[in-house]
């Protein structure tokens, strides 16, 4: 179903402040699949499956981010604590939405191209209301995207810290959640060491 832009009630949230500690301190954002940023890729798959606006967190050389990826439409937040892990983006996504008429966010991450916007479509075509939780599942086993209904996200940023994102929150609600199996139209792997980086297309 297609949505105008100011009424769409879920809003995309792309965590891209990773510095690739283990890539050798190059920030995942930047690196280059299908001839693009990785960040610009991410942001066009979330587009792609049906979600128009676009919060996109930066962290590592957010700098050189905003000037090298083409990024129109999406609002930019700068996460300043990136380095505390994936939380602290989280929270700062999060906040930046609570002004916002959104009511669900559908969380993605720059470092999993194999989740295409088939992945996103059907994530999204879950939601019902401010009460959702929604995960992709591949096998039955959960992962992203996943979609919070705005009446999880003060709870969700409340346990948010270091790597964990909303793992523990999830697993504390686990018989709210909608599982949407995705593993016949993506892979979720991620891109992390440097042996992953021949998952990525030239």
């Amino acid at each position: 179903m297609a949505h105008t832009r100011n009424n769409d009630p879920v809003v995309g949230l792309l965590l891209a402040a990773g510095g690739g500690r283990r890539l050798g301190g190059r920030p995942k954002a930047l690196l280059t699949h299908r001839g693009r940023p990785l960040v610009e890729h991410a942001v066009g798959v979330l587009r792609a499956g049906g979600i128009e606006r676009v919060h996109v967190v930066l962290g590592a050389q957010a700098a050189d981010v905003r000037e090298r990826a083409e990024l129109p439409g999406c609002v930019l937040v700068d996460n300043p604590g990136w380095a505390d892990g994936m939380g602290s983006s989280l929270r700062a996504g999060l906040a930046s939405l609570a002004g916002t008429d959104a009511r669900a966010v559908l969380v993605s991450l720059v470092d999993q191209p194999g989740i295409g916007r088939e992945a996103v479509a059907r994530v999204v075509a879950a939601y019902d209301d401010e009460d959702s939780l929604v995960t992709a599942a591949y096998d039955g086993v959960r992962g992203h995207p996943t979609l919070f209904g705005r009446r999880h996200w003060t709870d969700i940023a409340a346990g948010a810290s270091g790597d964990r994102g909303a793992r523990a929150y999830l697993k504390a609600h686990e018989d709210e959640i909608t599982r949407v199996e995705c593993g016949d139209v993506a892979q979720p792997y991620d891109i992390d060491t440097e042996a992953d980086l021949t998952r990525l297309e030239p």
